[in-house]
């Protein structure tokens, strides 16, 4: 992996003065490392997106610290700003170029999978997106690549052990036997039960629902009837009063 340039000035701005470097497209930032006091630098923001994007967390930069000295460092530390996402500080690791360094290192997948992922029948599951790799800095990789096409049947699977890279030069600091990819059903087991479990739950609600209305019908239908009869005695109260009511008096003739 080819060392990559990356130029920078001493910095004497500490503190929240900080912010007037952002002003001007600049970003703070400090090596630390290999070094005997912790240098503080200024670099250009967008100088810095280009290399990063390229150097990631593995590459190697040439840090070169005004005209008289150059930093071999990796990045190590970027600080973003949570809502805007901006860069607010770089924090460079100087390397020692003949001792070894640990970094993850990202596994990215190549290729098409099989006919049974198009028909929606099949997923490739990645369960392992990065490994730690232990190496010299000038030896570390970018990335390491995995093809899915050797997935054919369900069960499927690419392990550590079977992923390419140069022995001689790295170790892989993982289980031989971990899963890097596989082939599943596009619906698991797992998957499955929770299925039947929402519906299981989505069933006992509708029937906790249809219980409630069948038992709210009858008290409307007993309040009915109790207000029915009510009315009924009323009515016959009312028609008994009037049978009852007394007939006007005869006056008796002389």
């Amino acid at each position: 992996m080819d060392r990559i340039p990356l130029k920078a000035t001493d910095r004497v701005i500490v503190g929240k003065k900080v912010k007037h470097l952002r002003a001007q497209g600049k970003l703070p930032a400090h090596v630390f490392g290999n070094i005997k006091e912790v240098e503080h630098v200024t670099i250009d923001a967008q100088a810095f997106a280009k290399v990063f994007k390229e150097a990631g967390e593995t590459g190697l930069v040439d840090l070169k610290i005004g005209e008289d000295r150059t930093r071999p460092v990796m990045i190590k530390e970027v600080d973003v700003h949570a809502v805007s996402g901006d860069v607010l500080h770089v924090g460079f690791y100087q390397v020692n170029l003949k001792e070894k360094v640990t970094v993850p290192v990202p596994i990215v997948l190549i290729g098409e999978g099989p006919e049974s992922v198009k028909m929606g029948e099949t997923v490739v599951l990645q369960t392992l997106n990065e490994v730690n790799v232990e190496a010299l800095p000038t030896d570390l990789i970018e990335n390491i690549e995995v093809s899915i096409e050797v997935l054919k049947e369900i069960g499927d699977a690419v392990t550590v052990a079977d992923l390419n890279y140069d022995r001689s030069l790295l170790t892989v600091l993982a289980e031989p036997e971990e899963v890097v990819v596989k082939l599943d059903n596009a619906v698991t087991e797992e998957m499955k039960a929770l299925l039947e479990e929402q519906a299981a739950e989505a069933e006992a609600a509708a029937v906790a629902v249809e219980g409630e209305e069948g038992t709210e019908g009858e008290k409307k239908e007993g309040e009915e009837g109790v207000e029915g009869e009510g009315s009924e005695g009323a009515a016959e109260g009312g028609e008994a009063g009037s049978e009852t009511e007394e007939k006007p008096k005869e006056t008796p003739k002389e």
